[in-house]
């Protein structure tokens, strides 16, 4: 076990609420809380501190829909086969029918919401006529035999088609993120039996432009300037398929200029007691500073949650969060420098606590 990634780090408590379902922090200082049915967003400081009037925006949902807010309190939701916008009032702007996803009766992809709210990016499914042609023949219903997906890149006001990408997925997940500055959308895809797959590109006038990818990795985050963080799963799939790493990649600055060269890696077996069976769930970019990786390890009794603290920039363990109260595997970033760590239905916020200084990787704020 690398020592370095043992050391301890102190985090400053900031306050503890009641919430259930999973909350994710999305722009305006907002947050998107999700329970079985219904979305919502909430005013961030507010829901935090107990106060909340309620949603600024909230949206029913069916199981088999994935819904993302629009600047202006609507939604995009993506169903079984079809792709529709609503209003602030629930009625329908546009509706974009796809074939309809196979497997489960769901939609397998969110939609992503670019930063300034102009562009809609989705994966859909395509069903292929000739079974010969076929990348996946769908034996469940006769006649739905299906080719690799298809990246669409939509127009938020109209719904209209603006570029559609084929790309080398049959997805039964399906995640995507535009980057902070709007030049790049991330799109990452697990299909069966192939593990994670993940493009990026760039909007142009004329459409998409797909610059590059990779494969065994899935979308985590973005680091400062033009870097994507990805996480790799031990999934044993393949023979050289039994390691979890993060790795992170630099998709330029625009222009077609993103090389894609990889630009850190870090194998998570630095950081585990037992490699064999330790897991590690995720990581999340904290700011530009920093990584939060949680992860299960076993030391000999019950199986230990951690939490580790990584340079952004070089993936390098810093150390493990000490954190005065307990804690699960999920973490909430939210954009500040802060996070919320789950205990059940209680959420406690926290802070790195800076006065540990430069020497130990904490700068200032």
């Amino acid at each position: 076990m690398n020592t370095t990634g043992d050391e301890r780090i102190d985090v400053v408590p900031l306050g503890t609420t009641t919430a259930r379902g999973t909350l994710r922090a999305i722009t305006g200082g907002r947050l998107l809380v999700r329970t079985p049915g219904l979305v919502e967003v909430h005013d961030r400081e507010d829901f935090l501190a107990g106060r909340s009037a309620g949603a600024s925006a909230a949206l029913r949902t069916e199981e088999h829909e994935r819904a993302v807010p629009t600047p202006d309190g609507g939604f995009v939701v993506a169903g079984m086969s079809s792709v529709r916008a609503l209003g602030p009032d629930g009625g329908r702007r546009w509706e974009v029918a796809h074939d309809p996803w196979h497997g489960a009766a769901r939609a397998h992809s969110t939609p992503a919401l670019s930063p300034d709210g102009r562009l809609v990016c989705t994966v859909v499914p395509t069903l292929e006529p000739d079974r010969e042609k076929a990348a996946l023949v769908y034996d469940l219903e006769p006649g739905r035999n299906y080719t690799w997906d298809d990246l669409l890149l939509l127009d938020a006001t109209t719904g209209e088609v603006l570029d559609r990408r084929r790309i080398r997925s049959l997805a039964s997940a399906a995640v995507a993120s535009w980057r902070p500055d709007g030049g790049a959308v991330v799109v990452s895809c697990w299909t069966a039996w192939q593990s994670w797959s993940t493009w990026w590109a760039e909007p142009h006038a004329d459409g998409l432009h797909v610059l590059g990818g990779t494969w065994m990795r899935a979308l985590t985050g973005f680091l400062p300037g033009s870097r994507v963080l990805t996480q790799r799963y031990a999934e044993h799939l393949f023979l050289d398929d039994d390691r979890d790493e993060l790795a992170s990649f630099d998709l330029g600055s625009g222009s077609g200029s993103g090389s894609g060269e990889q630009t850190a890696l870090l194998d998570l077996a630095e950081l585990a007691v037992d490699p064999e069976n330790d897991e590690f769930f995720s990581a999340e970019v904290l700011d530009g500073l920093h990584v939060l990786v949680p992860g299960r390890v076993h030391s000999g009794g019950a199986p230990e949650l951690r939490h580790w603290l990584l340079d952004a920039d070089t993936l390098r363990p810093l150390g493990r969060l000490n954190y005065p109260a307990p804690v699960g595997e999920d973490i909430t970033v939210l954009g500040d420098g802060t996070w919320l760590t789950h205990d059940g239905d209680r959420l406690h916020r926290w802070a790195l606590d800076r006065t540990a200084g430069p020497d130990r990787g904490l700068a200032p704020r």
